[in-house]
């Protein structure tokens, strides 16, 4: 007898599934607040030097200057009129406030004592706690390449941890894991313990999207798999919206970690709830831990005459796999080596577009909460009808022509004339 035979007697989809669904709903709703977090606590406002230091050349003089009068005699000025964000002057210009020039052939100097920002939409950010400008402004993304690497990592590891102890453990060390270094990351008081913790916080957030997935998938038959997995897409789109209303009344780097973080707290309270995977239970031996949960499933799904006759004995003989799999058997055979290639040319292609886009918000040159909020929201009527059009032409074709449609926008928007991208 097979595991799905069992399932659909003790009810694949029904109230028991909707309830792990809801379980699982509000840690997921978390993951897209931190994977695209750093569009706005690592925002770089705009700044320039700070000329304070000029009083000591410009002397009494360059203290009797008004405000707008020392930006004039300290800083030198871009094509546009505005300030230049890295350079000043090594000596106070007085010539300037007569002649008006920019003083582009005049001396200047990096920013000798730090910058001053523009606090107008962000209180603080990561770019203006440690001063991630200039020369230094690489710093920026390189704290979101190292929490993706943590990412990366972390689906590795988890991917065998959740295998080899189980998907609820697995899941609760998830839970504590990205709670814990996110929380803690709110309170870093230096650049590299910021970092460090954000490569631990993506590395436990991935065990908390590997595990969702795997055990919503393997509580429900077969026929429900792609409606579970469109809900799961959009408690993304849920999460991703929230996170532009909360960065929006929240401009505080380190209080919009905390308030982004704190679900997983209930998350752990809820924890308790989630039903163990019956699949993998029978397929490691825990017959007696896999009845109780398939009777609740029963309970819950109003199914107990049927699922009563599915005593211990039966559920012995559920067939199970024939060996334990590892990471190599994605490349021993010819078939496995193509399919293994072939869906990771797709993710990779998926990911670097996703997150090429969604990373780069600001670079649309709006207001970023309005744009962000726009982006995350579109996506939830496109994944309500790729749940209609995975039903109706199936998987192959859905998932050619969405990467057909996703290559062809992105290609013809680079035609389209510089100055109107705005519009599109």
């Amino acid at each position: 007898m097979k595991f799905e035979n069992i399932l659909e007697e003790v009810g694949g989809f029904g109230p028991f599934q909707i309830g792990i669904v809801v379980l699982l709903c509000v840690p997921r709703i978390v993951l897209p607040c931190h994977f695209l977090l750093n569009n706005f606590i690592a925002a770089s406002p705009p700044h320039r030097c700070d000329v304070g230091t000029l009083a000591a050349g410009g002397g009494r003089l360059f203290g009797n200057l008004t405000g707008e009068q020392r930006l004039t005699v300290g800083l030198p000025l871009r094509e546009d009129g505005a300030p230049k964000s890295c350079e000043m002057f090594a000596e106070p210009q007085f010539q300037l406030l007569a002649n008006g020039s920019a003083g582009a052939d005049l001396p200047t100097v990096p920013c000798r004592s730090g910058w001053v920002y523009d606090n107008s939409t962000f209180a603080t950010t990561l770019t203006t706690e440690w001063d991630l400008v200039c020369d230094r402004k690489s710093l920026v993304q390189t704290t979101n390449s190292i929490f993706f690497l943590g990412v990366m990592i972390g689906a590795v590891t988890f991917g065998f941890l959740c295998d080899k102890y189980g998907r609820k453990k697995t899941l609760l060390a998830s839970y504590v894991i990205s709670g814990a270094c996110g929380f803690a990351s709110a309170f870093a008081n230096s650049y590299v313990a910021f970092t460090a913790l954000r490569f631990i916080t993506g590395f436990g957030l991935t065990g908390i999207s590997i595990n969702a997935v795997v055990l919503g998938i393997e509580w429900v038959d077969t026929r429900h798999r792609s409606c579970i997995g469109v809900i799961g897409g959009l408690s993304w789109s849920v999460g991703n919206m929230l996170l532009a209303g909360l960065a929006f009344m929240v401009n505080d780097w380190r209080a919009l970690i905390m308030i982004v973080t704190a679900p997983l707290g209930f998350a752990v309270l809820t924890w308790w709830w989630v039903p163990e995977s019956a699949r993998w239970l029978l397929a490691h031996g825990k017959v007696d831990n896999a009845q109780f949960y398939l009777d609740q499933c029963a309970k819950f799904n109003k199914r107990q005459k049927v699922a009563s006759k599915f005593k211990l004995e039966t559920l012995s003989d559920i067939e199970k796999p024939d060996k334990s799999y590892t990471y190599l058997d994605l490349v021993k055979t010819p078939k496995m080596r193509r399919l293994t290639l072939l869906t990771g040319i797709v993710w990779f292609g998926v990911a670097a577009t996703y997150y090429g886009i969604s990373l780069n918000i600001g670079g649309f040159g709006l207001n970023i909460y309005l744009t962000h909020f726009i982006y995350a929201a579109v996506e939830v009527p496109a994944k309500l009808l790729i749940y209609v059009f995975l039903n109706l032409v199936g998987r192959r074709k859905c998932q050619a022509g969405t990467l057909l449609l996703t290559g062809t926008c992105i290609v013809a928007n680079i035609f389209i004339p510089q100055g109107r991208h705005r519009l599109f």
